[in-house]
C-alpha cells in the first residue's frame, strides 16, 4: 500500500496522464523540514512542460483533483515563449489548496544551472520523466533568512516610520478611516513595524530564524510582553480609539528600534522622534475647522517652543 499523501498521488496521476508534462517539482512549506504545517497548509506544485499553453487552456486537468470552490487564474511572463506559462491557484470544496505553476521546460534547465531562493528554501521531485531534475542541487534551507541590516538600512527604517506616520496624523485629522486604516496598519505596523520585531528575533537567534509570510510566524518567536503590546496597538473604527492606536504604535517601534540599535551598535534618531512626536500630538489637538496653513504653522511653532522650555 503507498505511504504517499493522496493528494500527491493525484498530482502525480495528473503528470503521468500528459505524456508533455516532463517533470513535476513540489516546493515551499511542505518540503521544508523546519515549517510548521496545519490543515490549511498548501501544495506549491511547479509543473513543467513541452506545452504550457495546453494547461491555460481548459481546466480538466486540476478539476480530476476533486471539486473546485474557487480558482484565480493568472499569466505568468511575457516575452519569448520559454519565459511564459500560467499560474492556477486553486481552493477545492474539501478546503485543499493547490498553486499549480505551469511553465516551459526551459525553467528548469535554469534551476539545475543556478538553484533558486524558491528551491533552495526546500523542495520534493513528484515526477522525472527525462532525469533533468535529479541534477538539481540539494536544498541548503537557508533561503530568506534576513542578512544583518547596514547602519544606513536601519536608520533609513526609523526616518520612513516617522514619515509614514505624519501621514496617519493627517489622516486622522480628516476622520479618513479608509486612508487611516491603510497607512497605520499597512505601512506604520506590517511595512516597519514588522520588519524591525522580525530584526529583534534574529538578533535573539543569530540570524538564522526565517521568518514567515505577513508576519505569520512572529507569536511564537516573540516574548510574550512584547507580543501582548503588539496585540494591544490595534484599533477598531473610531478616530480617537485609532489616535490611541497610533501612540501605542509609535511607542513599541521606538522600543523596539531603540533595542535593535543598541545590539547592533547603531544611533537610534532620538531627535527625529521626538519632534515628529509633537507633530502628532499638535495635530490632534487642533481645531478641526482650522482652514488657515499659518494657524497650522503656529500651532506647530508653538509646541516646539513649548517642549524645548
Amino acid at each position: 500500500m503507498s505511504s504517499l499523501d493522496p493528494i500527491i498521488e493525484k498530482l502525480i496521476a495528473i503528470g503521468e496522464k500528459y505524456d508533455s508534462i516532463r517533470a513535476m517539482v513540489m516546493t515551499s512549506t511542505r518540503c521544508n523540514p523546519d515549517a510548521q504545517m496545519d490543515v490549511f497548509s498548501d501544495y506549491d506544485i511547479e509543473i513543467f512542460t513541452e506545452d504550457p499553453d495546453q494547461f491555460g487552456e481548459t481546466d480538466e486537468w486540476f478539476e480530476s483533483l476533486g471539486p473546485v470552490l474557487i480558482v484565480q487564474r493568472l499569466r505568468q511572463g511575457w516575452g519569448e515563449p520559454q519565459f511564459r506559462g500560467w499560474s492556477r491557484l486553486v481552493v477545492y470544496e474539501d478546503g485543499t489548496r493547490v498553486d499549480f505553476q505551469v511553465t516551459n521546460l526551459h525553467h528548469l534547465k535554469k534551476a539545475v544551472e543556478s538553484l533558486s531562493d524558491g528551491y533552495d528554501i526546500g523542495y520534493k521531485v513528484l515526477l522525472d520523466k527525462d532525469g533533468l531534475a535529479a541534477s538539481l542541487n540539494p536544498p541548503t534551507y537557508r533561503a530568506f533568512i534576513p542578512g544583518v541590516p547596514s547602519e544606513q538600512s536601519y536608520s533609513t527604517r526609523v526616518n520612513d516610520f516617522w514619515w509614514d506616520s505624519t501621514c496617519v496624523a493627517k489622516f486622522l485629522w480628516r476622520d479618513d478611516l479608509l486612508a487611516v486604516k491603510f497607512m497605520l496598519e499597512g505601512d506604520l505596523i506590517h511595512l516597519y513595524l514588522r520588519e524591525m520585531l522580525e530584526w529583534t528575533i534574529e538578533i535573539e537567534r543569530g540570524w538564522n530564524w526565517r521568518p514567515g509570510h505577513y508576519g505569520r510566524d512572529i507569536k511564537k518567536a516573540l516574548d510574550p510582553e512584547t507580543y501582548r503590546e503588539l496585540a494591544e496597538i490595534y484599533g477598531g473604527g473610531d478616530i480617537e480609539e485609532l489616535w490611541e492606536s497610533l501612540f501605542r504604535t509609535t511607542a513599541l517601534f521606538r522600543k523596539v528600534a531603540i533595542r535593535v540599535g543598541e545590539a547592533l551598535g547603531y544611533e537610534y534618531l532620538h531627535d527625529l522622534d521626538r519632534r515628529v512626536t509633537i507633530y502628532h500630538e499638535t495635530v490632534r489637538k487642533l481645531d478641526r475647522n482650522t482652514t488657515s496653513t499659518e494657524d497650522l504653522a503656529k500651532a506647530l511653532k508653538d509646541s516646539y517652543r513649548d517642549e524645548a522650555g
